[in-house]
């Protein structure tokens, strides 16, 4: 992951502009450079992974245009949905006679955005973050992709300037309001345009409850085309694995296309890890070269006030997720070579979680579903960049691809509401086996009901950290303390603790995240007071 930042004003000096830039190296620790032109200051810190010599450094410059960008560029839709490789595109921009000064993907964009341009957003098969500045018109442009994979923020200052930011602690005391960029939206000079909503249905792919291989055939072809996308990188390779189905997945289909071991990473709890007997399990399936690291309750607290200021969320789940990600991003960081870690976020919320088996219709769930994909921004997705990145690595989501959340989201959800006895059917259906029989995963751990992720790590992590809440406040601290917050008031002890250290860190600018992430308490069976799927009454024998 990289940081990108730009002001557009009079007010921020460069001076402070720069300090808080500098908030960010752990994003770009290979380089920096700032760029400063007449009323507009550009900078970028870089985690070089493709086109790793400085050739490959931004900001890129051309023709009196700037650009920033964090960043992977897969490619160029052109006719349909049709991805064109960017190396391919880069290939037809030379034929064109564009000259480019090294081989990173990032720096198509402003040869493509002098063809096309803010046409070209809704053409790019990609995650990114980018703002581009026009000298000579004055004209200022940020686009961020259409689920939010990469972190953007932007923010006003006293005299109408506009700043943007890779993360929340770029922008904090330089500008009045901090707010995340809309994902699929480009900004030009001073208005909002959105020009892919991700969620949007053209035409629904039905097909009968008993006869659904064809819809489960296209599920395992874009997802395998989604993840070999994104095995292609400059900088060593590696692999989250919890045990669950989603980052199972992504391990053993990666694990085929490489044709290698791949190097697995699992993390656990030193008492009651659910997950990493199941991970262990799924390494030695595979093959992997495997890895656990092992935490304990002091880790987890130490860590605490460091990961809320890393996300800039209040948000409980997301706080209560995250532990264990850090920790094992932080092991991974300091104790190997690698630079890219594939993850298995976005799996729930296009196929669904525990609660949606409560979803009273098939058109509910469709709207839950828009709902959860429109918000990963603030929550999954967040949790994934900044627990990475503020160890200097980099984030790739493969059931993130474009071409398979919009196919997904376009499945009819009366074929992935839970009537089949088992959570996200359609997925484990369609990867059961190969053409040839060959299973990707054991099958029992294939139709696995998932733990919660916090979980998943140890039940003892969440309940260590709800005693130390328990045993922050009394009682009636804990109610004084509540009222004084209008917005997304604290509900629990553990909820007040994560609300004071955000505020000590990012004051005023809860608005930053909409609400806490909980299930639909509309839904029969949902109105519970803790985000955790493990207080669900159909949670059954997951968390074992």
């Amino acid at each position: 992951m990289c940081c990108v930042m730009g002001y557009f004003g009079n007010v921020i000096s460069m001076k402070d502009f720069r300090t808080n830039f500098n908030r960010t190296t752990s994003r770009g620790p290979d380089s920096s450079r700032i760029l400063e032109q007449e009323g507009a200051i550009l900078g970028f810190q870089r985690l070089a992974i493709m086109g790793l010599a400085e050739s490959g450094m931004q900001p890129f410059t051309g023709n009196k245009r700037s650009l920033v960008c964090n960043g992977e560029i897969y490619g160029v839709l052109e006719g349909g949905n049709t991805s064109v490789p960017w190396r391919k595109v880069k290939e037809q921009l030379c034929g064109d006679g564009y000259r480019f000064a090294g081989d990173s993907d990032c720096e198509i964009l402003l040869p493509l955005y002098e063809k096309y341009g803010c046409d070209v957003f809704r053409m790019l098969d990609a995650e990114y973050a980018l703002i581009i500045y026009d000298e000579a018109a004055k004209s200022v442009v940020a686009a961020r992709d259409p689920i939010g994979i990469r972190p953007l923020y932007y923010g006003y200052d006293t005299e109408g300037g506009i700043a943007f930011a890779s993360e929340p602690k770029n922008l904090e005391g330089l500008v009045r309001e901090i707010l995340p960029f809309p994902p699929g939206h480009y900004y030009k000079d001073g208005s909002f345009t959105c020009y892919r909503d991700i969620t949007a249905v053209s035409e629904t792919q039905a097909g009968a409850l008993d006869g659904a291989d064809g819809i489960c055939r296209q599920i395992r072809d874009r997802l395998i085309a989604g993840i070999q996308k994104r095995l292609d990188a400059d900088a060593p390779l590696g692999f989250l694995l919890s045990g669950g189905l989603d980052s199972s997945l992504v391990c053993a289909v990666s694990s085929r296309i490489l044709h290698k071991p791949i190097e697995t990473f699992a993390i656990g709890m030193k008492t009651d890890a659910i997950d990493l007997k199941y991970a262990r399990q799924v390494a030695d399936f595979i093959g992997s070269h495997h890895h656990e690291i092992i935490i304990t309750r002091e880790d987890v607290l130490s860590a605490l006030e460091d990961v809320i200021y890393a996300l800039g969320s209040f948000d409980i789940t997301t706080i209560r997720a995250s532990m264990g990600m850090y920790l094992l991003c932080k092991a991974i960081h300091e104790q190997t070579d690698i630079r890219v870690l594939l993850t298995g976020e976005i799996s729930d919320e296009l196929f669904g979680y525990k609660y949606t088996d409560f979803a009273p219709s098939a058109e509910a769930f469709q709207q839950e579903a828009v709902k959860r994909v429109r918000e990963l921004h603030m929550y999954d997705v967040l949790r994934a960049d900044r627990c990475i990145s503020v160890n200097s690595l980099e984030a790739r989501v493969p059931f993130g691809d474009l071409d398979f959340v919009s196919y997904v989201m376009s499945i009819d959800p009366e074929l992935k509401l839970n009537r089949y006895g088992k959570g996200k059917y359609l997925l484990r259906h369609a990867f059961e086996a190969d053409d040839d029989g060959k299973p990707y995963l054991p099958h029992d751990l294939l139709m696995r009901e998932k733990a919660a992720f916090s979980d998943a790590v140890g039940h003892s992590l969440v309940d260590d950290l709800k005693e130390y809440a328990e045993a922050t406040y009394t009682d009636a601290e804990f109610a004084e303390k509540c009222r004084q917050y209008a917005h997304a008031r604290p509900f629990t002890k553990e909820s007040l603790l994560y609300r004071e250290i955000f505020e000590k860190f990012y004051p005023g600018q809860s608005q930053m995240i909409v609400d806490f992430w909980m299930p639909n308490k509309s839904w029969k069976g949902c109105d519970v007071n803790d985000p955790s799927a493990r207080v669900l009454s159909n949670y059954g024998d997951s968390g074992k």
